[in-house]
């Protein structure tokens, strides 16, 4: 499958596993490759959020987008993340071309003095490190602006944007601006988001449920390609426990949860490393054992 055609896809964004004296362990992360190439997941992500990309060093990340490359083996395109300061970013860049990544995925600069024109600044920077790999930008933030979007879609490496921010409207608008180029618009919000963003044009929606449940995420999936936006709701209900799970604490237990699930399913992937909250408290932990075992996850 080509990479555009699997950006319409889903993109699974891989946790990183850590043993018990919290240092990389990338054996545990080969099923769970395995069990969401299985299931039909078209895309996977190296140095995602659900990797938690800002908690690792540099050597780090480039350590798991090498790891990540060797376990997909082809089967599906690969996405690395890049991002943090300039330099790192494009240091980042190459490393992950020379791993084998079909593509980098540019995460939105945090930085509080960020802006517009400095955005594309920086994803020219990395464009040009990149040698000519397509890009995938990670907009979080849609402060930036539409003209700045405008801009950063007309960069040639420019192959989809997944669109992370609660503004369905303002995508749809981003999206006519640049109704001339072939571009990927992806839900960057997940399952709970993707019907509003299909509605206006989005196709495909990341997910760190693929980690657990891929089958359940493609059949949302399923669902929304079918425009059956009622068959997708019920779906999208059923998981809705999973992800409330996740918002809790500012939404600080986003991967917690995800890897207190694989702890109990397996292959254990370690715990999360601090900001994120880690481990569940006793009632979050009780509540994600009975989503799991209403889900048959435990069967």
């Amino acid at each position: 499958m080509s990479l555009r055609r699997a950006l319409d896809g889903i993109s699974g964004i891989l946790v990183t596993p850590f043993d018990d004296r919290d240092q990389l362990d990338p054996a545990p992360l080969q099923p769970v490759v395995d069990r969401a190439i299985a299931a039909g997941v078209h895309v996977l992500v190296a140095n995602g959020n659900t990797s938690e990309f800002y908690g690792l060093t540099a050597a780090e990340a480039e350590r798991m987008v090498q790891v990540a490359a060797e376990q997909v083996a082809g089967r599906v395109p690969l996405l690395a993340g890049v991002g943090r300061s300039v330099h790192e970013a494009c240091a980042l860049a190459r490393a992950s071309q020379a791993a084998g990544a079909a593509a980098i995925m540019v995460h939105q600069p945090p930085d509080p003095f960020v802006s517009p024109r400095g955005v594309v600044d920086y994803v020219r920077r990395i464009a040009g490190a990149a040698e000519g790999l397509p890009l995938v930008l990670y907009l979080r933030n849609d402060a930036i602006g539409l003209a700045a979007i405008e801009e950063l879609c007309a960069l040639d490496p420019v192959v989809g944007v997944k669109w992370a921010s609660p503004t369905p409207m303002m995508l749809a608008e981003a999206i006519r601006r640049t109704a001339g180029r072939d571009i990927a618009w992806v839900g960057g919000l997940a399952e709970t988001w993707a019907p509003p963003f299909y509605a206006v044009g989005a196709r495909g929606f990341t997910s760190g449920l693929i980690n657990v449940f891929p089958s359940h995420a493609m059949a949302i999936h399923r669902a929304l390609d079918d425009g059956d936006y009622a068959r997708a709701g019920v779906l999208i209900a059923a998981m809705r426990p999973f992800e409330d799970l996740r918002a809790l604490e500012n939404n600080g237990t986003n991967v917690t949860v995800v890897k207190a699930a694989l702890r109990i399913l397996g292959p254990d992937c370690g715990a999360t490393r601090p900001p994120s909250a880690w481990p569940l408290t006793p009632s979050a932990q009780e509540q994600l054992v009975q989503f799991m075992d209403s889900a048959a996850l435990l069967r």
